[in-house]
């Protein structure tokens, strides 16, 4: 039967069945290739243990006595010292950040990150021409292909190395759209001017419709480390002005964990054609901590193996900007299972630079975390009255140590899955460490309000958490359709 309805079609009939099946046999091929496909070589990377003999925590921090924000206070500690890693430099720089501009659309005084950073690289530059610099970021700072930024040029222009991350080489996270995209719209890029408002800012460059394709794509070099030969600072803050009152976390380490920075980094430079990068010759430490420099998958791989050997009486802080990772969110309510006490601070997703948001994924992910675990699970909600509380740490406390994972990742499929670039430093520390009182210091702060409302009671956001929400959450996962 079906040979006699092909027989009864006419050949333009036929041609057109024959030219759709081709085109769906190649979509469905393209999508499975491009996310599944073999990474990089040195993508997904996890670095040796090494001993460290100290380990600083930087944090930045905007709080205020209620949820209006009265009387802010801004404590920002990380780009200052930044800025200080790199007046300190003797050897080389090394910088890879995701975002990297100072457009800015909100009315507010934002610090001036991104040009004071400028300022340190270009005066390194200055005191010392053949001074090896290396900028290593996201297409995302020049529109994608749309234009150059005034802070890039000026780099560029100083003989700095500036190196956009090639991110079509990375695994595609949307393959629904990206399949369409590498068989069709990527084609059609005749380097016309931009003429369509750029999303960032009202005051950044106008992009390209070409330049809107690629970013419809949803990845990123999301990675955010400083490297010299004496130190290194691993951070889930962005030299960015619109981000400059956002909560984060900085690590600042030494020694040989630097090479291996280097030898990941040097990874990215080269699948975007960049330069080899150099090494410091730091000599192994006798210090209490150990630390190991971790990206992408290896990410999850040790975050997942270090909760899972959590028993009942241990603890688990986590700071979180995005949390909706399956295997995440199951491991941690599993562990609240056991007996562990886990104590999350998330941000509400209510503000994206001004912009109102959906309250996804946070919300709905609290929700099935507290809906499915025996009470030893406890959420609080950042008072974000102003930014976001962009912090990505989180601190597993057992009887015999505190193992530290904090930097660039959220816990999201994106950031844990070999899709986007992602950077953290895992530490191991003593639990009468300095280290560890810090980070308990800073924790029953936010989660006391000791000085400040830092932190909201669950239900702040839980009671308004709709049908809804929930939908949309659970659409996005199946279809990988976020851009979270």
């Amino acid at each position: 039967m079906k040979g006699q309805k092909w027989q009864g079609w006419g050949r333009k009939k036929q041609v057109q069945v024959s030219l759709a099946a081709v085109f769906v046999l190649t979509y469905i091929g393209v999508m499975l290739w491009h996310t599944y496909k073999p990474l990089p070589e040195g993508i997904s990377y996890a670095g040796e243990m090494h001993n460290v003999e100290t380990i600083d925590m930087l944090y930045d921090l905007s709080y205020a006595p209620d949820k209006e924000g009265t009387g802010a206070t801004h404590e920002l500690q990380i780009f200052d010292e930044i800025n200080q890693a790199i007046d300190r430099a003797d050897d080389f720089i090394v910088l890879d950040f995701f975002l990297f501009d100072n457009y800015n659309d909100q009315k507010i005084d934002f610090p001036k990150i991104a040009g004071t950073l400028t300022d340190h690289l270009l005066a390194k530059k200055e005191e010392n021409p053949d001074f090896p610099i290396t900028f290593i970021t996201d297409p995302v700072n020049g529109g994608y292909g749309s234009y150059e930024s005034e802070l890039i040029d000026s780099l560029k222009d100083a003989g700095i190395e500036v190196v956009y991350t090639d991110l079509t080489v990375l695994r595609d996270s949307v393959p629904i759209y990206s399949g369409l995209y590498r068989i069709l719209f990527q084609w059609f890029d005749f380097g016309e001017k931009g003429w369509i408002a750029n999303g960032m800012s009202s005051e950044a460059p106008e992009m390209k419709l070409a330049s809107y394709a690629k970013l419809m794509n949803i990845k990123a070099n999301h990675r955010k480390v400083v490297i010299t030969e004496k130190e290194a600072i691993i951070s889930s803050a962005n030299p960015h002005d619109a981000s400059g009152f956002h909560g984060n976390m900085a690590f600042k380490v030494s020694g040989p964990v630097i090479n291996d920075m280097l030898e990941s980094e040097e990874a990215v430079s080269r699948l975007s054609g960049g330069p080899d990068l150099p090494r410091t010759k730091a000599k192994e430490q006798e210090g209490p901590y150990q630390a190991q420099f971790v990206t992408e998958k290896k990410i999850l791989d040790a975050l997942l193996g270090d909760i899972a050997g959590t028993e009942k009486g241990d603890t688990i802080w986590l700071a979180m900007f995005f949390i909706s990772e399956t295997d995440v969110v199951e491991a941690l309510t599993d562990a609240a299972g056991r007996g562990v006490d886990v104590q999350m601070i998330l941000d509400p997703n209510e503000n994206s630079f001004g912009n109102k948001k959906t309250g996804l994924p946070n919300r709905p992910a609290a929700n099935e975390m507290l809906r499915e675990s025996n009470g030893h699970l406890k959420v609080r909600w950042y008072n974000a009255f102003v930014g976001q509380f962009h912090t990505k740490t989180i601190m597993i406390q057992t009887a015999e140590e505190t193992i530290i994972s904090a930097g660039a990742a959220n816990y999201t499929e994106r950031a844990l899955n070999n899709y986007n670039l992602e950077s953290n430093i895992r530490i191991i520390a003593p639990n009468d460490s300095e280290l560890v009182k810090e980070m308990d210091r800073y924790f029953t702060r936010l989660w006391e309000n000791e000085d400040a409302l830092y932190t909201l009671d669950t239900g702040e956001y839980q009671n308004s958490f709709s049908f809804f929400q929930r939908s949309i959450y659970g659409f996005q996962k199946i279809f990988k359709l976020t851009t979270y």
